[in-house]
């Protein structure tokens, strides 16, 4: 029965890709040629005009303390809690002007639109369970970062489908530390109310965010390198206490 009531919504979020998607030929074409900063600019422009729209459809507020802190003249990482799925949808909006690709399951490569969708603005999809596969996910978007691209990833690895946060896995950090770009640490809360607490897609979701201000990784040494991961969850908790 809930998925049969998620079919309207479910229909009207993959028809708003297609504001995306004619975009596609041109990022292509950036791409190809390697006309890296018009691609970034492209990217931000067209993720905006898709989250607007979607943001539009299904009447969601999205408050954002902290937008300054957000580096736009360089690559960095984004270290957010994961309550819901809508955590994608809300990065692009407090991140709009920027381009940001996304760490993934690998499970959302096959979704039709999306998976193609997340590679094309330079996500990376990660393989749970396989350390190994995970590694080599890491290491890919590193080389995503070195080439200016910035990521966001989600370090609990999994939705907490509520306002409780779990523990950030340390070997996340990689991503930011190997490329020697800043961490941005972002609590966000309100996410889990769009489609987690009834499984249901809920029109007009609130949700709360704050962009802190960023953690500096080139100079890090090996004992600030290796508690960052908890330094930012800490960081991160204490946001989501503003909000209880």
């Amino acid at each position: 029965m809930k998925i049969i009531r998620n079919i309207p919504n479910g229909i009207k979020l993959f028809r708003s890709v297609s504001i995306f998607n004619k975009h596609l030929d041109e990022i292509t074409r950036l791409r190809e040629e390697g006309k890296k900063e018009e691609e970034r600019a492209l990217l931000a422009d067209a993720t905006g005009q898709w989250v607007n729209n979607v943001i539009d459809i299904f009447d969601i507020t999205v408050n954002v303390k902290g937008r300054e802190n957000i580096p736009m003249d360089r690559p960095c990482v984004f270290y957010a809690n994961h309550q819901g799925y809508a955590d994608i949808i809300v990065m692009l909006k407090a991140a709009e002007g920027k381009q940001i690709g996304f760490i993934a399951k690998d499970s959302l490569e096959k979704v039709p639109y999306f998976g193609k969708w997340i590679k094309a603005i330079h996500g990376v999809f990660i393989q749970r369970g396989d350390a190994k596969a995970a590694l080599r996910s890491i290491q890919a978007g590193v080389n995503e970062i070195k080439d200016g691209y910035s990521m966001v990833i989600f370090p609990e690895g999994t939705r907490s489908h509520c306002h409780e946060m779990g523990e950030f896995k340390a070997g996340s950090f990689k991503l930011a530390t190997k490329a020697k770009v800043p961490v941005v640490p972002v609590t966000i809360d309100g996410t889990y109310h769009m489609f987690e607490d009834r499984e249901i897609i809920t029109p007009g979701t609130t949700v709360n965010m704050i962009i802190h201000p960023p953690i500096e990784t080139a100079d890090l040494e090996r004992k600030e390198a290796a508690e960052l991961h908890t330094a930012v969850e800490n960081i991160v908790r204490e946001g989501l206490k503003e909000f209880e």
